[in-house]
This record gives structure tokens, sequence and C-alpha cells, in this order.
């Protein structure tokens, strides 16, 4: 079975070397993969259909705007390994916000999101 970090590695590998534009402005961003739970809505509660992955993009204030401006092709990778839909987060943003609890829910996250949001250009 292919893991999140099994697939996070292969877009990034994939973009590093067809895009090595952009690449640059996506090595100094976290990339995961998020799988969100599935659950039931009256929609598919017949079918259980669990929602699919996608690539989560958290990135520092500086580089927001150079990923956004490149979602449409970091689309066509992700659909390229199997993913549906990137979303791009401002890590800043993240980091001050006094309502996240991602701190105490996702540790390991948290530690990396700082990482980002404390290097210099």
């Amino acid at each position: 079975m292919i893991t999140e970090e099994d697939l996070a590695q292969q877009f990034n590998v994939i973009i590093q070397h067809a895009h090595p534009r952009i690449w640059e402005s996506l090595r100094q961003c976290y990339v995961k993969v998020i799988n969100p739970k599935p659950y039931l809505t009256r929609a598919n509660i017949k079918t259980c259909i669990p929602y699919t992955r996608y690539i989560g993009i958290y990135c520092p204030d500086r580089l927001v705007g150079a990923v956004v401006e490149q979602k449409n092709l970091l689309k066509e990778v992700a659909e390229y390994v199997g993913l549906v839909e990137v979303v791009c987060l401002n890590a800043n943003n993240l980091m001050r916000d006094p309502l996240s609890n991602i701190k105490q829910t996702y540790p390991h996250l948290w530690l990396d999101l700082l990482w980002i949001v404390t290097q210099e250009q």
C-alpha cells in the first residue's frame, strides 16, 4: 500500500525534476498528503464513498502568492500521482491563530511549520 508520505515524496520528485523553477519555491514549503476521515452524508449514505486524498502545501507568507500562481500546474501533477486537489495554506497564519490546536493535536506538524515560518529567504 502506498502511504501518504510516499505520495508526497513522489509529488515532490516530479516537481523537482520537471519544473525546477516551481521547485525553488516549493522546497521552502511543507508538502503533506491529507487523507480526510470518511464520514457519511445524506448524499452518500448508501454508497459510503470515502473522501479522497489531496495535497496540502503549507507556505510562509512570502511564498504563498508564488505557489498559488502555479496551482493549476501543481494540480495536474497531483492528479498524475492519484490525488484530487491542491490546497495552499499560509503557515504564518496557522502559527499565529490563537484558536488553533495544531500544537496539541499534531506536534510534529507544528514543529515543521515553525521551522518553515522562521527560515529566511
